[in-house]
């Protein structure tokens, strides 16, 4: 659905976007990860042919930037991070007055911006003017305007910027539902943790280098080098430190208010020695969990926090 090929872009000596290659299918939700500068919108940009490239090649739908850039706009909803709304118009109005520009006429214009409506869960909104919603609200109104012509490939630029946890949730709920709708999605954010429950694969720049790009739990991986556990035993903590940190594949042992922080070995997976050697040798566990690793964590391993 969307192929890049060596996509670069550059502002004189500024390269804003250096050879990006993705391909992504039917589907796919893919989450674009970077510092403000990065190079996540202008990649955007030039797949939804808005900005011409200096260098490489897009697709979409098998359909050349160079070639379709009209029949691309049709297969494509892209949503900028801030947008305009008309102050003179209701909710409805205002998909009424973009579903006729695409070209959908007749009593089926009304019926695609109710059926909108419905999916961004605004059809309670219907009649109140567009200048007097919430960011929340006025960013799934944009997502109604982009789903209008009914787009296989999505573009979202921070559709979560500046919105409060609730709006943020429901948009992330909106994202799981175009993902099941089968549409191809790329979406920004900085809103980490919440893009892994949404996001099928995951992909972060930094100056312009797409540096990482795998599915969401391959990236986890690659993050993790070590297994870190917290273990807790009902007393002598210090001895049972002491056992723990002899065993070969313990790295490394640290105790915070009787609590021990154990640090395996690189590549250790099966942790499952640890337990069993504690109770065979006679101590009570009141606490045994692995750290967990979101997709901040990862993002701030395995990027420098170069920009532009």
């Amino acid at each position: 659905m969307i192929e890049t090929r060596n996509l670069t872009k550059r502002y004189g000596d500024l390269i804003a976007v250096n050879n990006i290659n993705l391909s992504l299918g039917e589907g796919d939700v893919f989450g674009f990860i970077g510092p403000n500068g990065s190079g996540k919108t202008t990649t955007m940009r030039m797949i939804a042919t808005l900005l011409s490239p200096d260098y490489g090649e897009a697709y979409v739908c098998g359909k050349s930037i160079y070639t379709h850039p009209e029949e691309i706009r049709r297969l494509v909803g892209f949503m900028p991070d801030f947008f305009g709304v008309y102050d003179d118009m209701t909710v409805l109005e205002y998909l009424e007055f973009f579903a006729s520009a695409y070209r959908i006429k007749g009593p089926q214009r009304r019926k695609v911006c109710e059926e909108k409506l419905e999916l961004v869960d605004m059809t309670f909104k219907r009649d109140a003017m567009v200048n007097q919603l919430s960011r929340g609200q006025t960013q799934r109104i944009g997502l109604a305007r982009v789903l209008l012509h009914e787009p296989q490939v999505l573009l979202l630029d921070e559709p979560a910027s500046g919105l409060d946890p609730r709006a943020r949730i429901e948009i992330r709920n909106l994202l799981k539902r175009l993902g099941e709708l089968k549409k191809t999605v790329i979406v920004s954010s900085h809103i980490l943790p919440e893009l892994a429950d949404v996001c099928t694969r995951v992909g972060m720049i930094e100056k312009g280098n797409l540096i990482v790009d795998d599915n969401v739990d391959e990236v986890m991986k690659k993050a993790r080098q070590r297994i870190l556990l917290y273990v807790g035993v009902s007393e002598n903590t210090e001895k049972a430190a002491a056992l723990l940190e002899s065993h070969d594949l313990v790295s490394d042992i640290e105790i915070q208010n009787n609590v021990m922080l154990v640090t395996l070995q690189n590549d250790v997976k099966d942790y499952t020695f640890l337990p069993s050697l504690l109770i065979n040798e006679g101590f009570k566990l009141n606490l045994f969990r692995e750290e967990e690793i979101n997709l901040e964590t990862a993002f701030m391993e395995l990027t420098k926090g170069l920009v532009q």
